[in-house]
């Protein structure tokens, strides 16, 4: 089973050596190391002097979906796992997940637990984190559950469901394994294979105020699902606290929006 690991970064150096050197010390190989650099201006490009085994490429800065992307066109096996570069892997995760789709051949996806880290002490992660496995999207609307770097997925579930939202600055991930998720079984490896390190000022996920604004995006695209009733509740509640969000913040524009998007869902059927 070859696998191809696909290593978004931007301007995290000393970040992406560790990821990296968590790659090279599985107990499992990969197959390739394919890091896209989204237009880092630090000192990123040194990684190839430093990792030569790797396989490396520049692109103009366009967002984390974008360099995922550009990596799943460059991987050359069937297999693609992700590693943001400021995460690590547990020397075993892969071999976990390769024994894991050996005895259950009919998966195309799996993902890991997690462990949070934070000035070096580990964090209890929040209950609404909780992973399951199996046919899982109504456990994943809520809130994205599923960590990219735990992540590994048959090239041809892209096929099925398309890759990346680039149009999503943050939550594409979430976005992806709804549509993944509606559709097909997810595997649980329940261990906590991969470390998301927390506390520096340039992660995503705490860039922009209310990110229920970017779930609601992908959330609406399955309004005419069979899933319609859950999704229906789950962005009401969404809605509604982005609408108290906006009138915290003075956004009028914004609380025009999601009065009327309540009012609309109120009425659908």
């Amino acid at each position: 089973m070859n696998i191809s690991v696909v290593i978004p970064t931007y301007n995290r150096y000393i970040f992406l050596k560790r990821a990296i050197a968590s790659v090279l010390s599985q107990t499992y190989k990969v197959g390739e190391i394919i890091v896209i650099d989204d237009g880092s201006d630090d000192q990123t490009s040194n990684i190839q002097n430093e990792f030569p085994q790797i396989e490396y490429f520049f692109q103009k800065n366009k967002g984390v979906s974008s360099a995922r992307n550009l990596g799943i066109q460059k991987a050359k096996y069937e297999w693609i796992a992700f590693l943001d570069s400021d995460d690590s892997w547990d020397k075993k995760k892969i071999e976990k997940q390769v024994l894991f789709h050996q005895n259950n051949p009919n998966l195309y996806m799996s993902y890991t637990d997690e462990k949070w880290i934070r000035d070096e002490k580990e964090l209890k992660v929040p209950k609404k984190y909780q992973k399951f496995g199996g046919f899982i999207f109504e456990q994943c609307i809520s809130h994205c559950i599923i960590a990219p770097s735990s992540s590994l997925l048959h090239r041809s579930l892209f096929q099925k469901v398309g890759v990346f939202d680039e149009s999503l600055e943050v939550c594409e991930d979430y976005d992806l394994w709804l549509r993944i998720a509606i559709r097909y079984e997810i595997g649980l490896i329940n261990e906590k294979l991969i470390t998301k390190y927390a506390g520096h000022n340039d992660q995503l996920s705490f860039k922009h105020w209310g990110m229920d604004r970017f779930r609601v995006k992908s959330l609406e695209k399955f309004l005419e699902s069979d899933k319609k009733v859950s999704v229906k509740a789950t962005l009401l509640k969404k809605y509604e606290v982005l609408l108290k969000g906006a009138r915290k913040h003075n956004l009028d524009d914004n609380v025009k929006t999601y009065i009327g998007k309540i009012q609309m869902l109120k009425e659908y059927t």
